[in-house]
């Protein structure tokens, strides 16, 4: 037979330890103690040009970023599903990470991380793997692809899905009058997604685009200019149910207005930047999606500059 060896339950449970915990990726977006754990999924949730992209930016280089520049050193897989991954941002939303880091460090801990600024960032972009999809059905041989990667790769902590609604349309046209049918491949998906997440703990960070899917009363909710932002039509989640089921934490993104929440702003240019909230609202992991009960909120604002994401 070879040299064939099987893992051993000791062995695997090893392995899957070695898999580093999310709970502190960031911790001005989550309540105290309520960041993602092991096998949880984060939806950042909201309408275009609301900083969805640069907060995913943020936390995959808050991932793949070493421990000495305010990183967690931990492998990501980032499958674009809509091609707008900007590499180029990316690696200067790096470099300024990298510079930051050096300047904060100790002459020995800069040694240690690296001999040149090219070293260090080669170092973090071989922590991360991206992958193209053009369809739903791409997406789920990735998904199937991807075990092979989790089950050889313990430091893979992170998948981020750019974005989980990219398909929504293309497959209820092609689902015909079948509301099953049209949500037959996300619901795969996420059946595919709900067995990785217990067998290798890992989490999933994933986009969606808001949309308004009743158009009825247009007219009368512009008047109803009183009801909370919380009941926003756009907020409200339309993906199918074993996709809700799977959420443990959603970050409602919207535009400010400059200045908003920037009574920390040091300078007028700052004051005039444009600001981005974030409303995250975790659930308990054991409700159902028909009654999910909110364990903790928070809300945080940020602002966009040359370097990344900076909260306020």
């Amino acid at each position: 037979m070879g040299d064939y060896k099987t893992e051993t339950g000791a062995q695997l449970f090893a392995r899957l330890e070695a898999r580093r915990c999310l709970i502190d990726i960031e911790p001005h977006l989550f309540p105290k103690n309520c960041g993602p754990q092991y096998g949880e999924v984060v939806e950042l949730h909201g309408l275009e040009g609301t900083g969805k992209t640069e907060l995913l930016y943020h936390l995959l280089c808050r991932c793949i970023l070493p421990v000495e520049a305010g990183g967690m050193g931990v492998e990501v897989v980032f499958v674009d599903t809509d091609y707008s991954l900007d590499m180029l941002r990316l690696v200067t939303i790096l470099e300024n990470r990298l510079a930051a880091g050096r300047s904060s460090s100790s002459p020995q801990a800069e040694s240690d991380a690296g001999c040149s600024e090219e070293a260090a960032l080669r170092t973090c972009l071989s922590r991360l793997l991206v992958v193209h999809c053009g369809s739903s059905s791409q997406l789920l041989l990735t998904l199937h692809y991807l075990e092979t990667s989790l089950s050889s790769r313990p430091g893979l902590s992170l998948l981020l899905i750019d974005s989980i609604s990219a398909f929504y349309w293309l497959d209820r046209c092609g689902g015909g009058e079948s509301a099953a049918r049209q949500e037959d491949k996300l619901t795969k998906c996420s059946e595919l997604l709900s067995r990785l997440l217990r067998d290798y703990r890992i989490t999933v960070f994933a986009t969606s685009h808001a949309i308004r899917r009743n158009y009825r009363n247009i007219a009368t909710s512009s008047s109803s200019s009183s009801s909370s932002p919380s009941c926003s039509e756009y907020e409200q989640p339309y993906l199918c149910r074993p996709w809700q089921r799977l959420v443990t934490h959603r970050l409602l993104c919207s535009r400010g207005t400059p200045g908003t929440n920037m009574a920390t702003a040091c300078t007028e240019e700052q004051s005039r930047r444009q600001a981005f909230n974030v409303r995250c609202v975790s659930f308990s992991s054991s409700s159902s999606s028909s009654s999910k009960v909110t364990k903790a909120h928070k809300s945080s604002s940020f602002y966009v500059t040359d370097g990344g994401v900076v909260f306020v």
